[in-house]
């Protein structure tokens, strides 16, 4: 089973205070994709520019990562540019050149118009509901949004949401569109949106997970080295959504360990700039964390 992606395929210039990584590949789209082929297939559509060359599609060689519909169009490749603070939990955008990206309008190609799992990346709304509407009776749907568009579209978003199984956003940006500031309330009114599964991601205090069946709350995993956050969070998306796909059931106890998954791979993703430590990382090693997790939260109860 595979799943299509559409998102963002970029250039990032990222400074943190433990370097500078200027112009590396970046994009929602990419980091998803390379963390969910580690599980299943992957269909990316997105658009880049000109210079976005064999070098930055070297990334997505060897890996079941189909590019038929990432389109390549005259200009310039989306690059964004942010600074981290020392605790890497708040960052400032320096710049953010949309270039090509600003008229992406998402171009479903023929042989990815059945996908049975879809992974809307942080694009406008509205363009997210064009993505649904060219794919036939997808069994399951995953969003991203951000500030942005809970606050300049909230109609467009509501519309969007209606139509998706799986929201994945952080703490702040739940309770901006939930407008409740207790996350178990944002929760409910989220919930009550469309999506059944809402999934908040909360940086280094880890992730919580809100289903029918209640929450369920995930640490991130501790980690002595952490240089870039950048992508993380679709990371934990293609982690999530990739375990997921692959599993053979998706009850309630498949979806906690597909957080957990998801965790798993975007602690990978933090300890280097860009896709670098995704780009070198073994299944094997994947796994062998997956299970370390389980030994950082397990405890037995007495009596």
């Amino acid at each position: 089973m595979s799943i299509l992606v559409v998102g963002s395929v970029a250039f990032d210039t990222v400074e943190t205070p433990f370097g500078k990584a200027e112009k590396v590949l970046g994009g929602s789209a990419s980091f998803f994709s390379v963390a969910a082929s580690f599980f299943v297939p992957v269909n990316l559509v997105g658009v880049v520019g000109t210079d976005f060359g064999d070098k930055e599609r070297g990334a997505f060689v060897g890996r079941d990562i189909d590019l038929t519909g990432l389109e390549t169009v005259e200009g310039k490749t989306f690059h964004w540019g942010g600074k981290y603070s020392f605790d890497l939990n708040s960052r400032d955008t320096l710049f953010t050149d949309l270039n090509v990206f600003a008229t992406f309008k998402p171009k479903i190609p023929a042989a990815y118009r059945q996908s049975q799992q879809v992974f809307l990346g942080n694009i406008d709304p509205v363009l997210q509901r064009g993505v649904l509407d060219q794919v036939e009776k997808p069994e399951l749907v995953a969003c991203d949004t951000m500030n942005f568009w809970i606050s300049g579209q909230p109609e467009e978003l509501k519309r969007t949401l209606a139509r998706v199984d799986v929201l994945l956003i952080n703490d702040a940006e739940a309770r901006q569109l939930s407008g409740e500031w207790n996350l178990v309330k944002a929760a409910r009114a989220i919930r009550g949106m469309g999506p059944k599964t809402l999934v908040v991601k909360k940086g280094e205090h880890g992730v919580v997970m809100f289903t029918e069946a209640g929450a369920f709350a995930a640490p991130a995993y501790p980690l002595e080295d952490v240089f870039d956050p950048t992508g993380a969070g679709d990371t934990f998306a293609g982690g999530f959504l990739g375990y997921l796909a692959a599993a053979q059931h998706r009850d309630e106890e498949t979806l906690r360990r597909a957080v957990v998954m998801g965790s798993t791979l975007a602690s990978f993703n933090v300890e280097a700039f860009s896709l670098d430590r995704l780009l070198t990382l073994t299944r094997k090693e994947i796994d062998e964390r997956f299970r370390l997790f389980k030994r950082l939260t397990h405890f037995e109860t007495l009596g």
